[in-house]
């Protein structure tokens, strides 16, 4: 049952003729107990209520809003929760929660495929229904059980009487009901199932899946990304306040420094690299200029400023070395310096 008060309201997915928390979410080992928890007490809310990280997070006794969008986001991963930016028919678009009693299959897929997002991107139908907008422009189930609200009264299913069209069976790919199928209904659906699809209209199944794929390996890599380079950046921001001070500038350092790091990482940087950038740059924030000179000394690019502008004298860099050239050799990486400030470490980043 799908029911949307409001537009950024939650549409909730529910069973009939069921508790307000189904056996097996109740006993999913999938999920922690603070996460069950969170999800009972917003289930428990109505449909116009504003389920922000923020809100939930407010009240005695409450989680902050860091562990309440964790517990969220291991929700979304379970399939029993999501937020939907949705467009509607006549082009408004508007930001809503989805909820499920129980845990949704398509919905643990769909958050692995938009690279672990919590938004999930639908497009209304013309009966009020919606379709998840993939990257690839398709379009797919959106895991509510839309048309299944009513069972038939005896344990046979109800017949098409003269004057109704027979309705066709639901699509295979739709998320099935978890209450039992009697086995007349089941023999009945397999009469009405129909015929395989040719070899022909399998290939662009075949084609957009592998976009899919793709799609869901490149979301992967930039998930992966972005968490690099928030261990890059917390662990500075945190090595900096205690080696620099605390942080005066503008609001957005930390995200703005965040940027820088992830930049370098999209170029080729290692996390070491950038960290040891960072140490070089001794600024909370580099400016650009900073950050691609430091880069550029810890990645051995550029030589790095002696005290008083002066070059110490180095008779294997100006005359070489016996049979070798004075230039290192390409692809051989610098030698790290051993004079440190300190012994700190950066994650789990071994020091050479």
């Amino acid at each position: 049952m799908s029911r949307l008060s409001r537009r950024d309201g939650t549409r909730l997915n529910q069973r009939v003729y069921t508790v307000p928390i189904e056996s097996d979410t109740a006993n999913d080992e999938e999920i922690s107990y603070r996460a069950l928890g969170l999800l009972v007490h917003m289930l428990n809310k109505p449909a116009d209520w504003q389920m922000r990280s923020e809100q939930l997070s407010k009240g005695k006794k409450r989680e902050g809003r860091d562990a309440v969008r964790k517990m969220l986001h291991e929700l979304a991963a379970g399939g029993y929760y999501r937020l939907e930016r949705r467009r509607f028919r006549d082009g408004k678009h508007a930001m809503g929660t989805a909820l499920s009693f129980y845990a949704v299959e398509q919905w643990k897929k769909d958050y692995v495929t938009f690279g672990c997002e919590l938004a999930i991107p639908v497009v209304e139908q013309e009966d009020g229904s919606f379709l998840v907008h993939y990257l690839d422009g398709s379009l797919g189930s959106d895991g509510f059980d839309h048309g299944r609200d009513e069972s038939p009264a005896d344990d046979e299913p109800a017949e098409p009487g003269d004057d109704e069209p027979e309705q066709p069976a639901p699509p295979a790919d739709a998320t099935a009901p978890r209450r039992k199928i009697p086995p007349a209904a089941k023999r009945a659906a397999a009469a009405k199932e129909p015929p395989a699809p040719s070899k022909d209209a399998a290939e662009p199944k075949k084609a957009a899946e592998e976009k899919q794929t793709a799609a869901a390996q490149k979301a992967a890599e930039k998930a992966l990304l972005d968490a690099d380079a928030d261990e890059v950046a917390k662990w500075w921001w945190d090595d900096a306040r205690k080696h620099l001070g605390t942080y005066v500038g503008k609001t957005n350092g930390f995200v703005a420094m965040r940027s820088q790091v992830k930049a370098a990482l999209t170029a080729g940087y290692t996390k070491r690299q950038c960290a040891d950038a960072l140490r070089h740059a001794k600024k909370h924030l580099p400016s650009a200029q900073q950050w691609q000179t430091a880069l550029g000394v810890v990645s051995g690019h550029v030589a790095p400023a002696q005290p008083h502008g002066r070059i110490a004298y180095s008779d294997s860099a100006t005359w070489g070395t016996h049979g070798e050239d004075s230039e290192s050799t390409p692809g051989t990486p610098p030698s790290t310096p051993t004079d440190d400030a300190d012994d700190a470490t950066f994650g789990v980043v071994e020091r050479p």
